[in-house]
């Protein structure tokens, strides 16, 4: 087989995880070869992403590569990807999570501060909105960004903290200090590379399989994904999911927050999981009937 072309974003977190899976395609002799290519959502900095008015915003492009055949896959941080694929694009494995926390980085100047007191640097509507679940009070400026242009705007600009990806931070080993956020559900499926494919490489696409899906990552992040897709209609909210397995139970948390974090629905369900029952689903409508559907129609006519 030719070398298996790798397409990736071309920040240095995203040119990390491309490298990650070509190491195990490496380790495993096939040959490989990086493709970067630049994103719309890398392109415009400036607008937070929920006022960009698409999903798929950092998968775009690859995509159009995967179709046009430029690259035989592309490599994502699966929280990018929109939980409906194009035609004839579909994820063909899920690397094992590593960390799927958010975390508080601080400037020196306001490491004294009390939560509740920070100025708060984030453009995600979940962490606002769980955030401001908490700290009602809170101030909010927008961001946007790699990581390390992130961690310079808090240093120049006129804000206490910032929330990132404990994932980011690990896999670009940066020494930095950082506080854990229990009161934060992540995103779903957050801290997990994936894979995608054309549906048309069968061969490749189940090498990739084959060597790099992790079937535990697979299962939770499907329900987390299932969850987020049954909720949300295409339109862009305030969604934290997350499903862990304990043995042979699952434990997933989940909510849905208003954008003032004023009124949240939220669900946490311990489970032995099946193959037949969609949880994801089921869980997103026992949600939507407690008053999640209301909420949602609030959410879409907020835009």
């Amino acid at each position: 087989m030719k070398s298996i072309r790798i397409g990736t974003r071309n920040s240095a977190l995203a040119l990390w995880q491309a490298r990650e899976v070509a190491r195990h395609l490496q380790n495993n002799n096939y040959l490989t070869e990086i493709v970067p290519i630049v994103s719309s959502g890398d392109k415009n900095l400036n607008l937070p992403l929920y006022s960009m008015g698409i999903t798929g915003v950092f998968t775009r492009d690859l995509d159009v590569a995967l179709l046009n055949d430029e690259i035989d896959i592309a490599v994502h941080s699966l929280k990018d990807v929109p939980t409906l694929l194009p035609e004839n694009i579909e994820i063909v494995s899920y690397l094992e999570r590593d960390f799927p926390q958010d975390v508080l980085i601080r400037k020196e100047e306001s490491k004294n501060k009390e939560f509740h007191e920070l100025k708060l640097a984030t453009s995600s509507l979940r962490r606002r909105a769980f955030w401001s679940r908490n700290y009602p009070h809170a101030e909010f400026s927008d961001i946007r960004g790699n990581i390390q242009t992130r961690l310079q705007k808090l240093q120049d600009q006129d804000f206490d903290a910032t929330i990132l990806s404990l994932a980011g931070i690990k896999r670009m080993q940066m020494d930095i200090d950082y506080e854990m956020l229990p009161l934060m559900i992540p995103a779903p499926s957050q801290g997990v590379i994936a894979v995608a494919g054309h549906s048309d490489k069968k061969e490749i696409n189940e090498i990739l399989n084959t060597i790099t899906n992790h079937k535990p990552t697979q299962i939770c992040v499907e329900i987390e994904r299932n969850f987020l897709s049954t909720l949300e209609g295409g339109c862009t909210a305030p969604i934290g999911a997350f499903a862990e397995f304990f043995g042979d139970q699952i434990r997933f948390k989940a909510a849905l927050c208003s954008l003032d974090g004023k009124n949240c629905i939220a669900t946490d369900e311990n489970f032995e999981y099946n193959e037949v029952e969609n949880f994801g689903e089921k869980f997103a409508k026992i949600v939507l009937e407690n008053g999640g559907k209301e909420l949602m129609a609030e959410i879409k006519g907020s835009y």
